[in-house]
């Protein structure tokens, strides 16, 4: 996950524009469905209403923005509500890579079970803030490879935790995700600007943690587990 600002983003995008280098297809992506499992967005989202803040503060959506959104916890999970940037980092791909993201950095918090960086593109994963005084993931009892729901226009996408970002900065997940939930994934004009639920499930891992039908699997058990509990 990088630093983004306003200022960056849109001299970045006049400097491809001028260049005629803007690809194509850097306009929205044509959504699919992802109602992913048998847990219905409704029912996760009638759960998380109202915030017990488990964070010392706030973080803020981008580096323009105050600081608004709390880190809020549940039984068996915690949960926040924010944008979606999107995180191309990882393995170099058609899609991800240094000409189509300003901000790419070529490596993950989290690794493949054989040792090689996530994939963007192709695995749904969501970007966790660094440990601060704010709030300490890992103390949370999220781990890396950790199932997350991600919700989004009434739509459920289960990701993994795969990385980590800015410690005062909260809301980014892959390229896979933004585009399996409907959201524009180009790394420097994509995103959402609000709307976007992720629910972090405590404990849980996914082995290994590049398997999206395992991280699936799990989700859904867990998710029925989070109705069950809350």
């Amino acid at each position: 996950m990088r630093l983004r600002t306003l200022t960056l983003a849109a001299a970045s995008g006049t400097a491809l524009l001028a260049a005629g280098l803007l690809p194509a297809h850097a306009t929205a992506a044509a959504p699919r469905s992802a109602q992913e499992g048998t847990v219905s967005a409704a029912d996760l989202l009638a759960k998380v209403t109202s915030c017990s803040q488990i964070s010392s503060g706030k973080y803020r959506t981008d580096e323009e923005t105050s600081a608004t959104v709390p880190v809020c916890g549940k039984n068996g999970a915690v949960f926040w509500k924010a944008d979606m940037d999107i995180d191309c980092d990882g393995q170099r791909t058609t899609n991800c890579n240094e000409d189509r993201d300003p901000w790419f950095q070529a490596d993950t918090a989290f690794h493949q079970s054989d040792g090689k960086l996530l994939n963007a593109e192709t695995l749904p994963y969501v970007v966790v803030p660094s440990t601060s005084g704010i709030w300490n993931y890992s103390n949370a009892g999220i781990k890396g490879g950790g199932v997350v729901a991600v919700i989004y226009n009434n739509k459920v996408e289960y990701a993994v935790v795969g990385d980590t970002g800015p410690s005062q900065i909260i809301g980014e997940a892959s390229y896979a995700t933004a585009k399996a939930l409907g959201i524009d994934p180009d790394p420097e004009t994509g995103g959402a600007d609000s709307g976007v639920t992720y629910i972090l499930f405590k404990n849980s891992q996914v082995s290994p943690i590049e398997s999206h039908s395992a991280a699936v699997t799990l989700g859904d058990r867990l998710a029925k587990q989070f109705l069950a509990n809350n």
